[in-house]
């Protein structure tokens, strides 16, 4: 069999049993992820489930009290990364893992230059910077094939962020962004800008 009919038939049977519905959401993933997808066949169901779950959850945290409430470069940001990695690494290992959070970064460039949201905004160089930090701290909470129950990993990921061992991007209480010096960044200085003067702090950052 030649290799794309081969991985073609690897993919449809990785994915799921609803394989129809599964190959329309592959059609709407970025080449980076079509590429993760098509070289983790067998991964590739496990990694949708996992992330569904991660952004469930982080949905869930957004809402309470137990962080910011900041989806968009805090606390809550951060935890979002942190927990979809270690999640990831108990089902699929390390290096697949961090190999999807990179191709996710890559993939948040390409939205930028086509100008579409991540999150509400359009994604920049700091924000990139603060997840693949995150990813890795993400990936020092758990191990492959780890039993540690979800409610135990998601406050181990807490307890990290409130001692500070994770990245936020700095903000006024006003939540505007600030420069490493306490300047507050224009939002005109921000518009379509790829680099630009935010700064990352530790996640105990109190604004």
């Amino acid at each position: 069999m030649s290799p794309k009919p081969l991985l073609f038939c690897l993919l449809f049977f990785a994915l799921s049993s609803k394989a129809q519905s599964n190959w329309q959401e592959f059609k709407k993933l970025s080449s980076l992820k079509k590429t993760w997808v098509l070289l983790h066949p067998f991964k590739a169901k496990k990694a949708l489930i996992v992330s569904r779950e991660a952004s469930r959850i982080s949905d869930s945290i957004r809402v309470s009290s137990l962080l910011d409430g900041d989806f968009s470069g805090g606390k809550v940001d951060a935890f979002r990364h942190a927990f979809w990695m270690a999640l990831l690494q108990q089902e699929i290992g390390k290096n697949s893992a961090r190999s999807l959070g990179k191709a996710h970064e890559k993939e948040n460039y390409q939205t930028y230059k086509k100008r579409k949201l991540e999150d509400g905004v359009v994604p920049d160089q700091i924000s990139s910077e603060m997840d693949l930090f995150n990813n890795e701290i993400g990936l020092t909470l758990s191990e492959k094939g780890g039993k540690l129950p979800k409610n135990g990993l998601i406050y181990r990921i807490i307890n990290a962020i409130h001692q500070g061992k994770l990245k936020i991007i700095k903000k006024d209480k006003k939540g505007n962004f600030l420069t490493c010096d306490d300047k507050v960044i224009p939002k005109k200085n921000l518009l379509g800008k790829w680099k630009n003067n935010k700064c990352l702090v530790n996640s105990n950052y109190q604004q």
